[in-house]
C-alpha cells in the first residue's frame, strides 16, 4: 500500500505503547519488528523512546527511518512530551512507543507515561522457562493499575507451538492474546556493559530487523492499534540564542550517545553544526566557535584515541584558543590525563583536565538528575560504569530527581564545561545557549 499524505491538522493516530515486566524481556526486538512490519505497509511510522536512552533508538530509527525521540514525563516534561506526540501524529500512519523496564518500574514509570497520554499498553513477556505462570503474570500487568489502558500480551521466546497453546490456555479469557514469537538467535538483538550494541556495529542488522518483521505475520499485530488524540501541537518560537555559531560535535563509535531533539535545539537556536570523528583522525573545522565531546564508548577505543594527532592537536587548539568546549560522560573522559579499562591497561587522553578515570565492571551511577543554574533548571540523566579521580574542585553538582545525595560533579577548567551528566538541552533552551557561548550558568 502506498503511504497517505500528509496530515494537515489534528488527527487521531493508531499508537500503542509496548512494554513489558522487566527489563530484558524484547522490547526493543519486537518495537522495531513493528516498526519495520508497518514500514514495509508503506506506513510512516514514529517511534519514541520511554526515559533517557541512546542505544535502542539508535535500533528502533533503523527500522523506522526516522529520528527517534525521548519521552519522559520528568526529564523532557508532560507538556512537551504531547507536543512531541502531537507532532508525529499529524504526519504518522502509526505511532510506537517503547518503554523502558518494567511497567510499573520508576517514578514516573512507563505506566505513568501511558496513562497520561492514553496509549494502550501491549505487554511483551519473555515466556522462557515458563508456562502457566505467563497468565497471572500478565493478568498482574493488566489490572495491578485499573486506569492503565491495557491492549493485550505477546508471548516472546516460546520454544513450540504446544507451548504457545499452554501460554495462550493460561490467559485470562478478557485479556487480549496478540500471538506470540519463537525463541531464535537470528532475531535477538547483541548486547553488552551500556545496554544494545550500536547499530552501525550490527553488520547483519538489516536481516535482523526483516526476519524479526517477518515474525510478526501470523500474529495480531498486523494489524493498526486503537487510534489515540493528542490534541493539536502548540506552536513553538525560539529566540536565535545561537545566531552565527558554528557547533563542532564528535560524533563515531566512541562519541555517539546525542540526543537528536538535542540537535534539533541547537539549529532551531540559530547554530550551524559540524561532525567530526577522532577515531578517523579528523580534525575540528577551522571556524568553529564552540565544541561538543558527547558521551559513548572511547574505553573501547583508548589505544586508536591515543594515537590520533590531528583530532588531538586541533581540540587542544581549540582549547588554547580559549573558545567553548562541553563534554559529557565520555567526553569528559576523552580529556583526561589517563584512562584504565578493567584489564587495568592504562592509556594516555588529551590531557585538559587533571585526573583519570577507572573503568569498572558495574555502574557506578545510574538515574534521573538536573543542574540548577542562573537560567533555570536543565534536566539530564547520567549512566556510568567509569569511576573519575581529579584536584579539580567542582563548580557545582547537579541534584538527583528522587533522593537528596548530591548528584554529579560539574567541573569548568578554561573554556571547558565537563559533566558525567547527559543533559537534555531542550529541558531549557538559555541555560543551553549560555553553555555553548562559554557563558556562566
Amino acid at each position: 500500500m502506498s503511504a497517505s499524505p500528509k496530515r494537515t491538522r489534528p488527527a487521531a493516530c493508531p499508537a500503542l505503547f509496548i512494554s513489558a515486566p522487566a527489563s530484558g524481556q524484547g522490547k526493543t526486538t519486537i518495537t522495531a519488528a513493528l516498526a519495520r512490519y508497518h514500514r514495509r505497509l508503506g506506513r510512516r511510522v514514529r517511534v519514541f523512546k520511554t526515559g533517557p536512552d541512546f542505544l535502542d533508538p539508535m535500533i528502533l530509527a533503523r527500522a523506522s527511518g526516522a529520528p527517534v525521540l525521548s519521552l519522559d514525563l520528568w526529564m523532557v516534561g508532560e507538556n512537551a512530551c504531547r507536543n512531541l506526540l502531537a507532532r508525529a501524529a499529524q504526519e504518522a500512519d502509526l505511532i510506537l512507543i517503547e518503554g523502558v523496564m518494567g511497567l510499573f518500574d520508576g517514578t514516573p514509570s512507563s505506566a505513568d507515561l501511558a496513562t497520561t497520554f492514553g496509549v494502550p499498553v501491549l505487554a511483551v513477556i519473555s515466556a522462557q522457562a515458563m508456562a502457566q505462570t505467563f497468565g497471572a503474570l500478565a493478568f498482574g500487568l493488566a489490572r495491578f493499575r485499573p486506569q492503565l489502558p491495557f491492549h493485550g500480551v505477546l508471548a516472546n521466546r516460546v520454544g513450540s507451538a504446544r507451548h504457545a497453546q499452554m501460554l495462550q490456555e493460561a490467559l485470562p479469557p478478557e485479556l487480549r492474546w496478540c500471538g506470540h514469537i519463537a525463541a531464535s538467535d537470528e532475531i535477538t538483538l547483541p548486547d553488552r556493559h551500556l545496554g544494545l550494541h550500536q547499530a552501525d556495529e550490527i553488520d547483519d542488522l538489516e536481516a535482523r530487523l526483516e526476519r524479526a518483521a517477518d515474525t510478526l505475520a501470523s500474529t495480531a499485530l498486523v494489524e493498526l492499534p486503537p487510534p489515540v488524540d493528542f490534541g493539536a501541537p502548540s506552536p513553538e518560537v525560539l529566540p536565535r540564542l545561537l545566531e552565527g555559531k558554528h557547533i563542532a560535535i564528535a560524533r563515531d563509535a566512541a562519541f555517539s550517545f546525542i540526543y537528536p531533539a538535542n540537535l534539533a535545539l541547537l539549529e532551531a537556536l540559530g547554530a550551524r553544526l559540524s561532525y567530526f570523528s577522532p577515531l578517523a583522525d579528523e580534525a575540528l573545522p577551522a571556524d568553529t566557535h564552540a565544541l561538543y565531546l558527547p558521551g559513548g564508548y572511547p574505553e573501547l577505543h583508548m589505544a586508536v584515541l591515543a594515537s590520533n594527532v590531528n583530532s588531538a592537536a586541533s581540540i587542544r587548539a581549540h582549547v588554547e584558543a580559549d573558545k567553548p568546549v562541553i563534554a559529557e560522560c565520555g567526553g569528559m573522559l576523552y580529556l583526561l590525563d589517563t584512562l584504565t579499562d578493567t584489564q587495568g591497561t592504562s592509556t594516555p587522553m588529551l590531557g585538559l583536565l587533571p585526573g583519570h578515570a577507572t573503568m569498572q565492571t558495574r555502574f557506578t551511577s545510574l538515574g534521573m538528575q538536573q543542574i540548577d543554574g542562573i537560567h533555570g533548571t536543565l534536566t539530564g540523566h547520567t549512566f556510568h560504569y567509569s569511576k573519575l579521580a581529579t584536584p579539580l574542585a567542582p563548580q557545582r553538582f547537579a541534584t538527583r530527581a528522587h533522593s537528596d545525595t548530591p548528584g554529579e560533579a560539574v567541573f569548568r577548567v578554561g573554556p571547558i564545561v565537563a559533566t558525567y551528566m547527559h543533559a537534555y538541552w531542550p529541558s531549557n533552551p538559555a541555560f543551553t545557549a549560555a553553555l555553548f557561548h562559554g557563558e556562566a550558568f
